[in-house]
């Protein structure tokens, strides 16, 4: 793990303890790491969940320093709860802590203000050491997401977004319009699996896995396209 640059906001006294909020769906992983911070003195829990719409409706009231957050939360992903975040204006550190999340996510995180990513395969007193780091204004990345990150940017800045075919275009417009599978179906007159095809190929185009993240690159790289 690198700390390369960023310091990033008033760092917690030291003689104050880290009052910590985990969001992660794995209950076993979510127990246990609760467990491992419960020991630890310079910490505080101050709230745990495994739902996102509860740790929403928590987090504003409780602004913990740090929020563990994991990044596959089900249907939805730390890039949707970073942002709801940023809307409601959060004060504290994020972490992301880990299995594996793709290089454009992981990009998209750090741009949004996630101030570390650790691996869940490192050993508990990494991730101990890590949070009092981040809680102290540092921004703390894996050396393996780093290059990631590094490759990702370049290829951001080197390489047009991926064009799109006519189809592509039609199917966008039906997901920005908030469409289901079936109602795009009908208006293009295909079959259902032929519409849920055409948006598999645009996940794999985009580098993308959610309907959300699609219309989220749909806004930023192709709106003048699918005006046209």
């Amino acid at each position: 793990m690198t700390s390369p640059s960023t310091e990033s906001g008033s760092p917690i006294s030291s003689s104050a303890r880290i009052r910590l909020y985990v969001l992660d769906d794995h209950a076993l992983f979510r127990e246990g790491l609760l467990s491992l911070l419960a020991t630890d003195n310079d910490f505080e829990i101050v709230g745990a969940s495994g739902n996102i719409a509860e740790a929403m409706l928590s987090i504003p009231v409780l602004q913990p320093d740090v929020l563990i957050l994991d990044y596959d939360l089900g249907e939805k992903t730390a890039v949707q709860v970073v942002d709801t975040l940023a809307r409601e204006k959060f004060q504290g550190r994020i972490l992301l802590v880990t299995a594996g999340l793709p290089d454009r996510d992981a990009l998209t995180l750090i741009r949004n203000g996630v101030s570390g990513i650790f691996h869940k395969l490192h050993a508990p007193a990494d991730l101990q050491r890590c949070i009092r780091e981040v809680a102290q204004g540092r921004t703390l990345i894996e050396q393996d997401y780093l290059r990631g990150l590094i490759a990702s940017a370049t290829n951001e800045m080197e390489q047009p977004a991926p064009s799109l075919t006519a189809r592509d275009r039609e199917i966008l417009r039906f997901l920005l319009e908030g469409l289901a599978n079936k109602e795009i179906a009908l208006q293009l007159r295909v079959s259902e699996s032929a519409v849920k095809a055409s948006i598999q190929s645009l996940f794999a185009k985009t580098g993308v896995r959610t309907r959300s993240q699609l219309v989220r690159i749909a806004l930023e790289n192709y709106l003048e396209q699918l005006r046209e």
